[in-house]
């Protein structure tokens, strides 16, 4: 996604917004790129190239945003990303199937997924046999705790926090090279093959963490700091050999170090990888769709399709083939501040729920096959605990009648005026078009809306602070990882409320009920059990109608026309680059 579209904290689904391009497709017809594809016939993805995957040529990506801080401790990614997951490996990654089957957490370096204590403070783990490095030598725990540990460095910032809140005396660490040497004494390293971590508190998703890139082994005689990132020591089955402006261009060729033998999930086709940046995105589905020379062999991992070119690209049964289709954890969605009135007043907020008309809102933001009606807060997967709940049925197309009712009963029977605050970002999520689909919806409903549109920046800054939160708001969230737990705690979680700095509870909600149930889930190392719980949490905060869902977006990509055996799954709702063959 676009930087602007999410707090910092979330970069990886940031990579994940829909880009909407024109293009002059082969043939004159217009259309513009997917975001990931799926080379399999069926529902997920596009047909692909015919033929079984074999090894050999050159995977070419071509990206509008540059794979810019290559380096694990900096990296903020799901699952372990997809560019980086190709040479750094970690504890656990994402398993690399479609579908559902692809929002499970499996062992990667890893001989399990962590066997926790009785309460889940504690994980300890078992590296496998014969890991190597590209240079041959071993991959050892005390690699792992040393690439953990540097990703506590300043210098280094920018990875995901999760470990900072939850390992003993992270909230105080400030990285090896300030250490003396010391460490952190919450990972244990007993010897080469074991690692143990000590948590503050029960982690039963401590697996899910484990896929983040900071999970890495770094050798320490190799770590060169902030330089690190133009060559780091290569985990995976493929290894840096150039890195030029800041990963505008990366050019990956095989670690002939890597086994296949202890890597279940990477197909490892290519014998390069080639990376390529900073291209407009009309120019990148443009190549893409003519598939001319390499770009035959050509994928995007950050460009989508957009309404007008998939109007066009349906015309085109060749290009169809060769679209993809996602679905990532991901919910669009009006935010109140219950602080501000007239938002205080339960009645208001929920006669806003009835008044809004889901369908015009679907068709702002690219129509049926670019959005999917929401409800819930969770998406809708059994991954996140999806649990079906519709406390004020609008319909399609809005309950004005209901709506008013509602007003009447609040003070408000001659109706009202709101203001609604909206980024200017052309992003089809947070922009224009979907404020004034909401307008138009309340206005029926005796709501005069006046429309805030603010830059990119601007808007981010308003919406995650604290003290200055509009009343009324266009938001979204993503997670970090296929579960309830990243959507629901940082939005819902009372104790998160940050007061001097981004803060995500936009309705400042501190319920000692969800929080201890929030607690209460965390403790449980059964995912299934505690999805199950998600969902039910997330119907039971539903009630208050502190948020109104909208829609979780669809995501769409174009592939080059040898490309095969693309795989999207739930994780990411993208093509996993890992899987991708070219011959």
């Amino acid at each position: 996604m676009s930087s602007s579209s999410r707090p910092a904290r979330h970069q990886t689904t940031r990579r994940l917004a829909a880009v909407t391009v024109s293009l002059v497709l082969a043939g004159g017809a217009v259309a513009c790129g997917p975001e990931d594809g799926t080379a399999k016939a069926g529902p997920a993805g596009p047909a692909g190239a015919a033929g079984a995957p074999q090894k050999g040529g050159t995977l070419t990506v071509l990206n509008n945003e540059p794979q810019s801080d290559f380096d694990p401790a900096r990296l903020y990614t799901s699952g372990g990303g997809n560019v980086p997951s190709l040479v750094f490996r970690t504890l656990t990654t994402r398993n690399r199937e479609d579908g559902a089957a692809g929002a499970k957490v499996v062992p990667d370096l890893a001989t399990d997924l962590g066997r926790p204590n009785a309460d889940a403070t504690e994980w300890t783990y078992t590296l496998k046999d014969g890991l190597k490095y590209e240079d041959g030598s071993p991959i050892t725990t005390a690699d792992i705790k040393y690439g953990i540990e540097r990703s506590f460095a300043a210098e280094l910032s920018g990875g995901a926090p999760y470990l900072r809140d939850w390992l003993v005396g992270g909230e105080s660490y400030e990285g090896p090279y300030k250490d003396g040497g010391k460490g952190l004494d919450s990972i244990v390293v007993p010897d080469p093959k074991t690692i143990v971590f000590k948590l503050r508190k029960p982690e039963g998703e401590f697996p899910f963490v484990a896929t983040q890139t900071q999970f890495t082994p770094v050798p320490k005689a190799k770590d060169t700091g902030v330089t690190y990132e133009e060559h780091p020591v290569s985990s995976g089955p493929y290894k840096v050999v150039k890195n030029t402006g800041d990963g505008e261009t990366l050019l990956l060729e095989r670690n002939e170090h890597w086994d296949p033998r202890t890597d279940e999930e990477r197909k490892a086709y290519p014998d390069t990888i080639d990376v390529r940046s900073g291209l407009d995105a009309a120019v990148i589905n443009q190549r893409l769709s003519t598939s001319s020379g390499p770009d035959a062999a050509a994928v995007t991992t950050d460009t989508n399709l957009g309404p007008a070119e998939l109007a066009q690209i349906g015309s085109n049964k060749e290009l169809e083939a060769r679209v993809g289709t996602g679905h990532f954890g991901y919910v669009n969605y009006l935010a109140f501040n219950p602080k501000v009135a007239p938002f205080d007043n339960p009645k208001v907020r929920q006669a806003i729920a009835y008044a809004v008309n889901r369908t015009s809102v679907v068709n702002a933001a690219g129509g049926s096959a670019l959005a999917e009606p929401a409800t819930t807060f969770l998406p809708e997967r059994e991954a996140f605990g999806f649990t079906p709940y519709d406390h004020f049925p609008a319909g399609r197309t809005g309950d004005p009648a209901k709506a008013k009712e509602l007003l009447k009963e609040a003070g408000f029977a001659d109706g009202l005026t709101i203001t609604l605050t909206h980024s200017n970002a052309q992003n089809r999520q947070t922009s224009p078009e979907i404020a004034t689909a909401v307008q138009q919806a309340l206005a029926a409903a005796g709501i005069t809306v006046k429309l805030e549109g603010l830059e990119t920046n601007a808007f981010n800054e308003r919406r995650w602070d604290v003290k200055n939160t509009p009343g009324f708001f266009i938001s979204r969230w993503g997670a970090d990882w296929p579960s309830g737990g990243p959507f629901l705690a940082p939005i819902f979680d009372g104790r998160q409320i940050v007061t001097n700095g981004s803060n995500y509870n936009h309705a400042q909600l501190n319920d000692p009920a969800v929080n201890a149930e929030i607690d209460e889930i965390a403790k449980l190392t059964d995912l299934a059990a505690a999805g199950k719980r998600w969902g039910a949490l997330d119907k039971k905060i539903g009630e208050q109608a502190l948020d109104v869902p909208l829609f979780h977006p669809v995501y769409k990509r174009l592939v080059g026309k040898d490309v095969k055996n693309v795989v999207i799954s739930d994780w990411t709702g993208v093509l996993d680059i890992s899987q991708v063959s070219v011959k």
